[in-house]
C-alpha cells in the first residue's frame, strides 16, 4: 500500500489520533499538511519527525471551525504542494457534562469544531478534488455517535452528524472518483480520554471484547487503508475501530 505522490491534510494533527494519522500517511509516501489550532510546538514536532524520516510536511495554523481559516488551510496546501488528494477531518474537542448542566456555549463549541469544521474543510477542498477527479475524505466519528454516551450529548450529536454528513458527501461526489468514509473509534488512549474517572475507564474496558484499549495507531491503520487506492470502491461506510465495543 503506497501513497506516493499524494498530498494529505490532517486536521488536529499535532497530537493523539491526528498525529498518528499524519505520521502513518507520511510513512506511506504522502506529503502531509499538519493542521493545528494552538499547539504550534507539537505540530512542528510532527513535521520534524516526518522530515527526519525522509518525508515532506508543513504545519499550518487554522481554527477549522471558522470558514476563512478552513479556506486558508486548503489554500496553503495547494500553494505548497500543488494539490490535495486526501482530507482527514480529525480535529475534535469535548466539553463533557450532563445535559441538564450543559451550557449553550459547551454545545456550540463542540458542534462547531467537531461537525462544522468538517463541513468547512470538506467544502473548501472539494472543488480541487472534483477538478482532478480524485479524492479521499475520511471523517473521524466515534462509537458515541452510534450508541450515544451519557454526559456527552454534544459530542455524540456531533459525531452522529459526521456519519450523516459522510454518507451525503459520498453520494454527491462519488461520480468524480471521490470517496467519503468515516472511522468510528472506540475507547482510545489519548489526551481526550486521559482525564476520565477510573470507574468509567474500567467500564469501557470491560465492555470491549478485545480486552484492551485502543491506540492512536489502531485508528491510523484504518485511515491509511481508506485513503489508499485499495479502498477505491468503498464509500459512505462507517468503519468501527473499537475492539468490539460497539457490538
Amino acid at each position: 500500500m503506497s501513497l506516493e505522490g499524494r498530498v494529505a491534510i490532517v486536521t488536529g494533527a499535532s497530537r493523539g489520533i491526528g498525529r498518528a494519522i499524519a505520521l502513518r500517511l507520511a510513512r506511506l509516501g504522502a506529503k502531509v499538511v499538519v493542521n493545528y489550532r494552538s499547539s504550534q510546538a507539537e505540530a512542528e514536532a510532527v513535521v520534524e519527525a516526518i522530515e527526519d524520516a525522509g518525508g515532506e510536511a508543513v504545519a499550518v495554523q487554522a481554527d477549522i471551525s471558522i470558514a476563512p481559516d478552513a479556506g486558508r488551510l486548503v489554500k496553503a496546501a495547494l500553494d505548497v504542494f500543488g494539490r490535495v488528494d486526501i482530507l482527514v477531518n480529525n480535529a475534535g474537542i469535548t466539553r463533557d457534562t450532563l445535559l441538564v448542566r450543559m451550557s449553550e456555549e459547551d454545545w456550540d463549541h463542540v458542534l462547531d469544531t467537531n461537525l462544522k469544521g468538517a463541513f468547512l474543510c470538506t467544502k473548501a477542498v472539494l472543488r480541487s478534488m472534483m477538478r482532478q477527479r480524485y479524492g479521499r475524505i475520511v471523517n473521524i466519528s466515534s462509537v458515541a455517535g452510534i450508541r450515544g454516551n451519557p454526559g456527552q450529548a454534544n459530542y455524540a450529536a456531533a459525531k452522529a452528524g459526521l456519519i450523516g454528513f459522510t454518507k451525503a458527501v459520498a453520494k454527491e461526489v462519488g461520480s468524480r472518483n471521490i470517496t467519503a468514509n468515516a472511522v468510528a473509534p472506540g475507547y482510545i488512549e489519548t489526551e481526550l480520554t486521559a482525564d476520565l474517572p477510573d470507574d468509567l475507564r474500567a467500564t469501557a474496558l470491560e465492555m470491549t471484547p478485545s480486552g484492551r484499549t485502543g491506540t492512536p495507531e489502531d485508528i491510523a491503520s484504518a485511515v491509511a487503508f481508506l485513503v489508499s487506492d485499495d479502498a477505491g470502491f468503498i464509500t459512505g461506510e462507517v468503519l468501527q475501530v473499537d475492539g468490539g465495543l460497539g457490538i
